[in-house]
C-alpha cells in the first residue's frame, strides 16, 4: 500500500527522489539531542494552547468590578484583563488546565533551549561551520525570555504588575535614553496601561510567536544542511563520515514518541501541579505588595543581580548618569549574552582552530573550555540563587541580609575556584585514559607475544 501511495504521488509530482533522501536522513544517535526536539514539542504545545487561550481573553485596562464565580475576589475592582484570565481559570471548559499547560510549556521551553545551550557550549557544536546555527539558538532563548515575561504580565495580577514595574525601574535606568524608552514602551509615566497592554498584547500573541518560529525554522533548516555533529565513539565516526539513524524506520517513531511523551508531561502538570495562582496573588494596584508573589524561574537570574548589586548611582556633577537598576537589570545580561555570542569567536582566536567541525569533543577533552564555561555558569548560577533569597527567608529564617552578603562573595570567590577544579579533572581523565590505553595495549602485546611463542 505504502509503495502504491508513493509510486502515485511521485507520478504526479515527480517528488520520489525528494522523498528518498528526506527518508535516509541520518539523525544522531544520542540522547543529548533530544533536548532541541523538547523545545520544538514544548512550542508546539505552546502554541496549541495559546490559541485556545487567546480565544477568551481580553487585553481591555478599564476598571471593572468582579461578580464572578470566584467568591473571594466579589465585589474588587480589577482590570478587564485581569477579570479575563480569572474567567478562564474558572468560567471556560477546560480553562484552568489549558492555561496551566500553557505555562508550564513556557518553562519547559525556556528550560530545553538552556540545557540545549550548554550541552552545544561545552561539546564545542557551534565550532565552523555551525556559528550561525548557535547564533539563531542564542536569539531564540532571548525571544523567548521576553516573550515569558510579556505572557504572565498579560494578566495582570500582582505578580505581573510588580514585575513590570521592575521592568520599567530597569528601562528608564539606562543612560541617556531611558526617559523616552520608558515613555515610548508604557505610552507616557507608568503604568500607562490604556497603550501599552495593547502593545504587549499583540508583541506577545503575533510578533514574538513569528519572530520564535521563523528563527526555529532557520535553525532546523541550518541544522539539516549542514548535518548533525557526533560523538566519536569508534572508528566509524569521523569528520567526514556522517553515523545515525534514518528518517524511516528508525527517527520517526522515536521523534512521535519524544512528541507524546512531551505532550503527556505537560497537560500532567497542567492538570495537577497549580502554577501562577493569580487569583491568590490579586489584582494589580500601584501602592499594593507581596512577598509571596515570584516571577518564573527564568527570570530568577535578573531579580537576583538586581539584589546583589550594592546601592552604587553612577554620579557626575551632582547628575545620577546611571541609576542602580542598570547593572543588575541590564549591564549584567548584556554580560552574560555578549559573551556567549562572542564565544565561538573568542575560541578561535585563542585557539587558532579554524578548521570544519563535525565531531563534538567531549569536556574533558578541552579542558580550557570546559573550565572556562564552569567557572561562567557558576558566576550566573550563583546570581540565580540570590534571587531566591527572600523566599528562603520566609521559610527557612534565614536572614536576607546575610544571604546576600553571602552570595556576593560567592559570586566573586566561586567562579575560579569552580573553572581551576573542572580543568584539573578534565586533565586527570585525560591521564586515567592515556594510562588505560597503554595498559591495554601492553596486555595486547603480551598476548600477541605469548601465542606465537606457543605456535613455535
Amino acid at each position: 500500500m505504502i509503495r502504491r501511495l508513493v509510486r502515485a504521488l511521485d507520478q504526479r509530482s515527480g517528488s520520489a527522489p525528494f522523498i528518498r533522501k528526506t527518508l535516509r536522513y541520518l539523525f544522531p544517535d544520542h540522547w543529548s539531542f533530544l533536548l532541541g526536539e523538547v523545545a520544538l514539542y514544548a512550542f508546539v504545545i505552546l502554541v496549541a494552547t495559546g490559541v485556545y487561550l487567546t480565544l477568551f481573553y481580553t487585553d481591555g485596562t478599564t476598571d471593572v468590578v468582579y461578580h464572578g464565580s470566584y467568591v473571594p475576589l466579589q465585589g474588587q475592582h480589577m482590570t478587564e484583563a485581569y477579570r479575563s484570565v480569572v474567567n478562564i481559570s474558572f468560567s471556560v471548559k477546560a480553562g484552568l488546565l489549558i492555561r496551566q499547560t500553557h505555562h508550564w510549556a513556557a518553562d519547559v521551553f525556556v528550560a530545553a533551549i538552556t540545557l540545549h545551550m550548554l550541552r552545544v557550549f561545552f561539546t564545542g557544536a557551534y565550532r565552523k561551520p555551525r556559528e550561525l546555527t548557535y547564533w539563531l539558538g542564542l536569539t531564540m532563548l532571548l525571544a523567548a525570555l521576553l516573550e515569558g515575561y510579556l505572557g504572565y504580565s498579560l494578566a495582570d495580577d500582582l505578580l505581573s504588575g510588580m514585575g513590570l514595574a521592575i521592568g520599567n525601574a530597569v528601562a528608564l535606568s539606562i543612560p541617556f535614553v531611558g526617559a523616552n524608552l520608558g515613555a515610548l514602551i508604557w505610552g507616557g509615566p507608568f503604568p500607562g496601561k490604556h497603550e501599552f497592554f495593547a502593545r504587549m498584547y499583540v508583541a506577545h500573541v503575533f510578533l514574538l510567536p513569528v519572530l520564535i518560529a521563523t528563527l526555529l525554522a532557520v535553525h532546523l533548516l541550518l541544522v539539516a544542511l549542514r548535518h548533525h555533529t557526533q560523538f566519536k565513539r569508534g572508528p566509524r565516526e569521523t569528520e567526514r563520515k556522517i553515523v545515525g539513524v534514518p528518517t524511516f524506520p528508525g527517527q520517526t517513531p522515536r521523534s512521535l514518541g519524544l512528541f507524546f511523551a512531551v505532550a503527556g508531561v505537560l497537560f500532567l502538570l497542567g492538570g495537577l501541579a497549580q502554577i501562577n495562582p493569580i487569583w491568590l496573588w490579586g489584582p494589580f494596584h500601584t501602592f499594593s505588595s507581596t512577598n509571596g508573589a515570584q516571577p518564573d524561574w527564568y527570570l530568577g537570574w535578573l531579580i537576583g543581580a538586581l539584589r546583589l548589586v550594592p546601592s552604587f548611582d553612577l554620579v557626575i556633577g551632582g547628575y545620577t548618569l546611571v541609576p542602580n537598576p542598570f547593572w543588575g537589570g541590564a549591564a549584567f545580561p548584556l554580560i552574560v549574552f555578549t559573551f556567549l555570542y562572542l564565544w565561538p569567536w573568542l575560541e578561535r582566536r585563542w585557539s587558532g582552530d579554524d578548521a570544519f567541525h563535525n565531531l563534538l569533543d567531549r569536556p574533558r577533552d578541552a579542558p580550557g573550555r570546559t573550565a572556562i564555561g564552569v567557572g561562567f555558569f557558576t558566576w550566573v548560577f550563583l546570581v540565580f540563587v540570590a534571587g531566591s533569597a527572600d523566599r528562603i527567608d520566609v521559610l527557612f529564617n534565614i536572614s536576607y541580609t546575610s544571604q546576600i552578603w553571602a552570595y556576593r562573595v560567592a559570586a566573586l570567590a566561586a567562579p575560579p575556584i569552580t573553572a581551576f577544579i573542572a580543568y584539573r579533572v578534565c586533565r586527570e581523565l585525560q591521564a586515567g585514559e592515556i594510562v588505560e590505553r597503554e595498559r591495554t595495549r601492553a596486555e595486547r602485546e603480551a598476548v600477541a607475544a605469548r601465542r606465537g611463542a606457543e605456535t613455535a
